[in-house]
């Protein structure tokens, strides 16, 4: 591990110096995530991307990607996109990437079951924002949003999000 690793504790994420708050899956901490068990999966996990919505914020940083409406994110483990960003329309189960709430404004996209996915193993696990204190994810990380904003501005190309599978 090194500072500029993202380590996920009891206490929060801690990263650069500090602990985090934040929620994780309902399911809690596994080391054989299933799609739709809610948990979030234990291991190394590299950032490889960052989304944000433009018409709510500046961009964060030179490597963001905008979200445009049509934006989505396929969690149907039967189809050849699984674990990918497609385009509306889409008849395949999928994810909303702009929603109308601000869950999503701002995203890390981790290399969860990507980009070669695994059917069935778990489609994306985002840091995005949370709803409220305590209130779990369907797997991914949640923080406050100035807290996910700060975090943002931090991370560095080697950053990663590590996650122990002894956290339950």
């Amino acid at each position: 591990m090194t500072p500029a690793d993202m380590v996920l504790t009891r206490r929060g994420v801690r990263f650069m110096g500090r602990y985090w708050p934040c929620t994780i899956g309902k399911g809690g901490v596994r080391r054989d995530k299933r799609e739709g068990d809610g948990a979030t999966p234990a291991g190394i996990h590299r950032i490889v991307g960052l989304l944000y919505r433009p018409d709510r914020m500046a961009r964060p940083t030179d490597w963001a990607v905008p979200v445009r409406p049509g934006d989505l994110w396929s969690d149907d483990p039967t189809h050849e996109d699984y674990n990918l960003m497609v385009r509306a329309p889409y008849d395949h189960s999928h994810e909303t990437l702009r929603r109308a709430d601000p869950l999503y404004d701002l995203v890390m996209l981790t290399d969860w079951n990507w980009p070669q996915a695994r059917k069935g193993r778990g489609s994306a696990i985002f840091l995005h924002r949370w709803r409220r204190p305590g209130f779990p994810t369907a797997g991914c990380v949640a923080f406050r949003a100035d807290h996910l904003a700060q975090i943002v501005r931090l991370i560095r190309y080697e950053t990663r999000l590590i996650v122990p599978a002894t956290l339950h």
